[in-house]
Protein backbone atom coordinates (compact mmCIF):
# COMPACT_ATOMS: atom_id res chain seq x y z
CA UNK A 1 0.00 0.00 0.00
CA UNK A 2 2.99 2.38 0.93
CA UNK A 3 4.56 1.53 -2.72
CA UNK A 4 0.96 2.44 -4.34
CA UNK A 5 0.82 5.44 -2.29
CA UNK A 6 4.02 6.65 -3.62
CA UNK A 7 3.11 6.03 -7.17
CA UNK A 8 0.27 7.99 -6.99
CA UNK A 9 1.83 10.47 -5.23
CA UNK A 10 4.30 10.73 -8.58
CA UNK A 11 1.28 10.72 -10.44
CA UNK A 12 -0.27 13.26 -8.95
CA UNK A 13 3.06 15.66 -9.59
CA UNK A 14 3.51 14.74 -13.42
CA UNK A 15 -0.09 15.32 -13.86
CA UNK A 16 -0.14 18.76 -11.70
CA UNK A 17 2.87 19.89 -13.37
CA UNK A 18 1.47 19.11 -17.18
CA UNK A 19 -2.10 20.54 -16.46
CA UNK A 20 -0.51 23.65 -15.45
CA UNK A 21 1.70 23.49 -18.36
CA UNK A 22 -0.67 23.21 -20.99
CA UNK A 23 -3.73 24.94 -19.31
CA UNK A 24 -6.01 22.12 -19.21
CA UNK A 25 -7.76 20.12 -17.01
CA UNK A 26 -6.18 17.00 -15.11
CA UNK A 27 -8.73 14.60 -16.55
CA UNK A 28 -6.41 14.28 -20.16
CA UNK A 29 -3.32 14.14 -18.27
CA UNK A 30 -4.91 11.91 -15.25
CA UNK A 31 -6.46 9.03 -17.51
CA UNK A 32 -3.72 7.68 -19.31
CA UNK A 33 -1.56 8.03 -16.23
CA UNK A 34 -3.61 5.88 -13.97
CA UNK A 35 -4.53 3.52 -17.05
CA UNK A 36 -0.27 3.21 -16.92
CA UNK A 37 -0.12 2.55 -12.85
CA UNK A 38 -3.27 0.44 -12.75
CA UNK A 39 -1.19 -2.02 -15.25
CA UNK A 40 1.69 -2.20 -12.96
CA UNK A 41 -0.55 -3.46 -10.07
CA UNK A 42 -1.75 -5.77 -12.82
CA UNK A 43 -5.77 -4.00 -12.28
CA UNK A 44 -8.32 -6.36 -14.31
CA UNK A 45 -8.06 -4.94 -17.74
CA UNK A 46 -12.12 -4.87 -17.46
CA UNK A 47 -12.43 -2.07 -14.66
CA UNK A 48 -8.82 -0.92 -14.90
CA UNK A 49 -10.41 2.00 -17.45
CA UNK A 50 -13.53 2.93 -15.46
CA UNK A 51 -11.34 2.79 -12.23
CA UNK A 52 -9.21 5.60 -14.16
CA UNK A 53 -12.24 7.46 -15.17
CA UNK A 54 -14.27 7.17 -12.20
CA UNK A 55 -11.06 8.15 -9.85
CA UNK A 56 -9.73 11.16 -12.46
CA UNK A 57 -13.76 12.44 -11.66
CA UNK A 58 -13.14 12.58 -8.18
CA UNK A 59 -9.65 14.03 -7.91
CA UNK A 60 -11.58 17.22 -10.29
CA UNK A 61 -14.10 17.66 -7.61
CA UNK A 62 -10.97 18.59 -5.29
CA UNK A 63 -8.68 19.89 -7.62
CA UNK A 64 -11.35 21.90 -9.44
CA UNK A 65 -13.14 23.25 -6.70
CA UNK A 66 -10.34 25.95 -5.96
CA UNK A 67 -10.25 27.11 -9.90
CA UNK A 68 -14.53 27.79 -9.70
CA UNK A 69 -14.14 29.67 -6.93
CA UNK A 70 -11.12 31.76 -8.04
CA UNK A 71 -13.76 32.69 -11.24
CA UNK A 72 -16.70 33.08 -9.03
CA UNK A 73 -14.63 35.64 -6.77
CA UNK A 74 -13.11 38.04 -9.89
CA UNK A 75 -17.14 37.94 -11.09
CA UNK A 76 -15.68 35.80 -14.17
CA UNK A 77 -18.87 33.03 -14.18
CA UNK A 78 -21.86 33.77 -16.16
CA UNK A 79 -24.87 32.18 -13.29
CA UNK A 80 -27.58 32.89 -15.47
CA UNK A 81 -25.86 30.09 -18.14
CA UNK A 82 -24.05 28.21 -15.69
CA UNK A 83 -28.21 27.49 -14.37
CA UNK A 84 -29.41 26.83 -17.96
CA UNK A 85 -26.77 24.02 -18.41
CA UNK A 86 -26.55 22.67 -15.06
CA UNK A 87 -30.06 20.37 -15.58
CA UNK A 88 -28.28 18.69 -18.66
CA UNK A 89 -24.89 18.95 -17.14
CA UNK A 90 -26.03 16.55 -14.05
CA UNK A 91 -28.17 14.40 -16.58
CA UNK A 92 -25.31 14.14 -19.32
CA UNK A 93 -22.78 13.00 -16.41
CA UNK A 94 -25.36 10.31 -14.98
CA UNK A 95 -25.81 9.08 -18.66
CA UNK A 96 -22.33 9.03 -19.41
CA UNK A 97 -21.48 6.60 -16.34
CA UNK A 98 -24.05 4.43 -16.79
CA UNK A 99 -22.92 4.28 -20.92
CA UNK A 100 -19.36 3.89 -19.62
CA UNK A 101 -20.48 1.30 -17.46
CA UNK A 102 -22.37 -0.85 -20.19
CA UNK A 103 -19.21 -0.72 -22.37
CA UNK A 104 -16.05 -2.87 -22.68
CA UNK A 105 -12.79 -1.76 -20.48
CA UNK A 106 -11.11 -2.00 -23.96
CA UNK A 107 -13.85 -0.34 -26.10
CA UNK A 108 -14.32 2.85 -23.64
CA UNK A 109 -10.20 3.05 -24.07
CA UNK A 110 -10.10 2.95 -27.57
CA UNK A 111 -13.02 5.69 -27.67
CA UNK A 112 -10.79 7.84 -25.29
CA UNK A 113 -8.25 7.53 -27.10
CA UNK A 114 -9.90 8.67 -30.72
CA UNK A 115 -10.77 11.72 -28.50
CA UNK A 116 -7.38 12.13 -27.21
CA UNK A 117 -6.53 12.41 -31.17
CA UNK A 118 -9.28 14.78 -32.32
CA UNK A 119 -8.51 16.94 -29.28
CA UNK A 120 -5.08 16.92 -30.63
CA UNK A 121 -5.96 17.40 -34.61
CA UNK A 122 -7.89 20.46 -33.22
CA UNK A 123 -4.71 22.23 -31.34
CA UNK A 124 -3.00 21.76 -34.57
CA UNK A 125 -5.20 22.83 -36.73
CA UNK A 126 -5.80 25.86 -34.10
CA UNK A 127 -9.48 26.54 -35.33
CA UNK A 128 -11.20 29.27 -33.01
CA UNK A 129 -15.00 29.10 -32.68
CA UNK A 130 -16.64 32.06 -34.33
CA UNK A 131 -18.02 34.29 -31.07
CA UNK A 132 -21.53 34.40 -31.41
CA UNK A 133 -23.92 37.56 -30.43
CA UNK A 134 -27.16 35.83 -29.03
CA UNK A 135 -27.34 33.62 -26.36
CA UNK A 136 -29.27 30.19 -27.63
CA UNK A 137 -32.82 29.62 -25.59
CA UNK A 138 -32.94 27.49 -22.69
CA UNK A 139 -33.56 23.87 -24.67
CA UNK A 140 -30.60 24.38 -26.61
CA UNK A 141 -28.09 24.94 -23.47
CA UNK A 142 -29.87 21.89 -21.90
CA UNK A 143 -28.97 20.10 -24.74
CA UNK A 144 -25.80 21.70 -24.81
CA UNK A 145 -25.05 20.95 -21.22
CA UNK A 146 -26.31 17.19 -21.56
CA UNK A 147 -24.08 16.72 -24.27
CA UNK A 148 -20.90 18.07 -22.21
CA UNK A 149 -21.80 16.59 -19.07
CA UNK A 150 -22.28 13.29 -21.15
CA UNK A 151 -18.78 13.50 -22.63
CA UNK A 152 -17.14 14.62 -19.83
CA UNK A 153 -18.57 11.74 -17.51
CA UNK A 154 -17.44 9.53 -20.00
CA UNK A 155 -14.12 10.19 -20.51
CA UNK A 156 -13.35 11.30 -16.84
CA UNK A 157 -12.50 15.10 -17.95
CA UNK A 158 -13.76 18.72 -16.66
CA UNK A 159 -15.45 19.55 -19.69
CA UNK A 160 -13.56 22.63 -20.43
CA UNK A 161 -12.84 21.25 -24.11
CA UNK A 162 -16.06 21.27 -25.29
CA UNK A 163 -18.13 23.67 -22.99
CA UNK A 164 -15.52 26.81 -23.66
CA UNK A 165 -15.58 26.53 -27.38
CA UNK A 166 -19.96 26.62 -27.07
CA UNK A 167 -19.87 29.32 -24.01
CA UNK A 168 -17.91 31.72 -27.01
CA UNK A 169 -20.54 30.57 -29.69
CA UNK A 170 -23.16 31.90 -27.14
CA UNK A 171 -21.50 34.99 -26.75
CA UNK A 172 -19.05 35.10 -23.96
CA UNK A 173 -15.83 36.34 -23.67
CA UNK A 174 -12.74 34.17 -23.33
CA UNK A 175 -12.41 35.16 -19.75
CA UNK A 176 -16.44 34.36 -18.80
CA UNK A 177 -16.17 31.26 -21.27
CA UNK A 178 -13.14 30.15 -18.91
CA UNK A 179 -14.64 31.28 -15.74
CA UNK A 180 -17.95 29.51 -16.48
CA UNK A 181 -16.39 26.27 -17.73
CA UNK A 182 -14.78 25.95 -14.35
CA UNK A 183 -18.04 26.26 -12.71
CA UNK A 184 -19.56 23.53 -14.80
CA UNK A 185 -16.80 21.16 -14.32
CA UNK A 186 -17.96 20.76 -10.60
CA UNK A 187 -21.37 18.99 -11.11
CA UNK A 188 -20.08 17.37 -13.78
CA UNK A 189 -17.24 15.68 -11.43
CA UNK A 190 -19.11 15.31 -8.40
CA UNK A 191 -22.24 13.80 -10.17
CA UNK A 192 -19.91 11.76 -12.14
CA UNK A 193 -17.72 10.33 -9.08
CA UNK A 194 -21.26 9.68 -7.20
CA UNK A 195 -22.16 7.64 -10.00
CA UNK A 196 -19.15 5.50 -10.63
CA UNK A 197 -19.15 4.99 -7.05
CA UNK A 198 -22.44 3.69 -7.01
CA UNK A 199 -22.32 1.55 -10.28
CA UNK A 200 -19.11 0.20 -9.50
CA UNK A 201 -19.68 -0.99 -5.67
CA UNK A 202 -19.81 -4.49 -5.24
CA UNK A 203 -17.50 -5.63 -8.22
CA UNK A 204 -15.30 -8.36 -7.15
CA UNK A 205 -13.12 -7.29 -10.17
CA UNK A 206 -12.17 -4.16 -7.95
CA UNK A 207 -8.80 -4.15 -5.90
CA UNK A 208 -8.22 -2.95 -2.45
CA UNK A 209 -8.64 0.15 -1.95
CA UNK A 210 -11.14 0.97 -4.57
CA UNK A 211 -14.66 2.34 -3.55
CA UNK A 212 -17.23 1.70 -6.54
CA UNK A 213 -14.75 2.54 -9.56
CA UNK A 214 -12.83 5.38 -8.26
CA UNK A 215 -9.43 4.24 -6.09
CA UNK A 216 -9.09 6.28 -3.02
CA UNK A 217 -5.40 5.81 -2.01
CA UNK A 218 -4.92 7.44 -5.92
CA UNK A 219 -7.44 10.18 -5.42
CA UNK A 220 -5.34 11.42 -2.00
CA UNK A 221 -2.32 11.08 -3.77
CA UNK A 222 -3.47 13.03 -6.63
CA UNK A 223 -4.83 15.59 -4.30
CA UNK A 224 -2.05 16.37 -2.19
CA UNK A 225 0.54 16.59 -4.88
CA UNK A 226 -1.54 18.40 -8.63
CA UNK A 227 -2.53 21.32 -6.71
CA UNK A 228 1.23 23.04 -5.83
CA UNK A 229 3.14 21.13 -8.92
CA UNK A 230 0.25 22.72 -11.20
CA UNK A 231 1.44 26.24 -10.33
CA UNK A 232 5.72 24.84 -11.39
CA UNK A 233 3.99 23.96 -14.62
CA UNK A 234 2.34 27.93 -14.96
CA UNK A 235 5.57 29.13 -14.19
CA UNK A 236 7.26 27.73 -17.41
CA UNK A 237 3.90 27.99 -19.67
CA UNK A 238 5.18 31.74 -19.37
CA UNK A 239 8.39 30.79 -20.47
CA UNK A 240 7.65 28.85 -23.46
CA UNK A 241 6.54 30.20 -26.56
CA UNK A 242 2.76 29.36 -26.82
CA UNK A 243 3.19 27.51 -30.41
CA UNK A 244 5.88 25.34 -28.58
CA UNK A 245 3.38 24.42 -26.03
CA UNK A 246 0.45 23.82 -27.94
CA UNK A 247 2.26 21.74 -30.95
CA UNK A 248 4.44 19.07 -27.69
CA UNK A 249 0.74 19.21 -25.90
CA UNK A 250 -0.68 18.21 -29.69
CA UNK A 251 1.97 15.83 -29.66
CA UNK A 252 1.54 14.17 -26.09
CA UNK A 253 -1.89 13.63 -26.69
CA UNK A 254 -1.23 11.81 -29.96
CA UNK A 255 1.39 9.21 -28.76
CA UNK A 256 -0.71 8.43 -25.61
CA UNK A 257 -3.82 8.13 -28.16
CA UNK A 258 -2.21 6.25 -30.36
CA UNK A 259 -1.02 3.97 -27.17
CA UNK A 260 -4.82 3.36 -26.42
CA UNK A 261 -5.48 2.66 -30.03
CA UNK A 262 -2.61 0.36 -30.37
Amino acid sequence: MLASLVSYLALGTAAGFLAGLYGVGGGLIIVPSLMTVFALQQVSGEVAMHLAVGTSLATIVITGASSAWGHFRRGSIRRDWLVALLPGLVMGAVLGVFVAGALSGGLLGTLFGVFLLLVAAKLVLGRSPKAGRQAPGRGSMVVAGGVIGGVSALFGIGGGTLSVPWLIRCGASMTQAVGTSAACGMPIALVGAVTFIAVGLGDPRLPDGAFGFVMLPALLGIALTSVPCARLGVRLAHRLPARVLKLSFALLLTVVGLGFLL
